[in-house]
């Protein structure tokens, strides 16, 4: 790997506090209702909008804690493969006119998902991987 195991271990956790501070408040319908505000979304939030926004919500802050608290190789590279998919659904849904605002998010999430990709393109996955499949927690 480029990066140092520590080097990697803090990237990882980098990346899930972030997460952390940005999708705390997506958790709650209470909070996710200011954020919707904040936002400028439009309208009102519709209950099937809240509850997709509480279980994604929820589903980060329980990924994002155990990378804080255990951040291994193996959960930045997972976690890198998530952010290639959230920038995938953020880029589709600019393309069918989102709120410019997902521009940001779009760009931050591919910076997280290269700064915890890039070590591995430079591994070759078959010498690799499974050496950090087999690693303890």
């Amino acid at each position: 790997m480029l990066l140092s195991s520590s080097s990697y271990a803090r990237v990882v956790r980098a990346s899930a506090w972030y997460d952390l501070v940005v999708t705390a408040p997506f958790a709650t319908p209470w909070t996710y209702l200011l954020v919707h505000e904040a936002l400028s979304l439009g309208g009102p939030a519709d209950r099937m909008t809240v509850l997709y926004a509480n279980l994604m919500g929820s589903v980060v802050l329980v990924w994002s804690l155990l990378r804080v608290l255990r951040p291994l190789p193996l959960y930045g590279l997972l976690d890198g493969v998530a952010r290639v998919l959230f920038a995938s659904w953020q880029a589709y849904a600019l393309t069918h006119g989102a709120a410019a605002v997902v521009w940001l998010f779009l760009g931050v999430e591919a910076a997280w998902g290269v700064a915890q990709l890039a070590p591995w393109a430079r591994r070759n996955a078959r010498e690799n991987l499974p050496g950090v499949l087999q690693e303890t927690p």
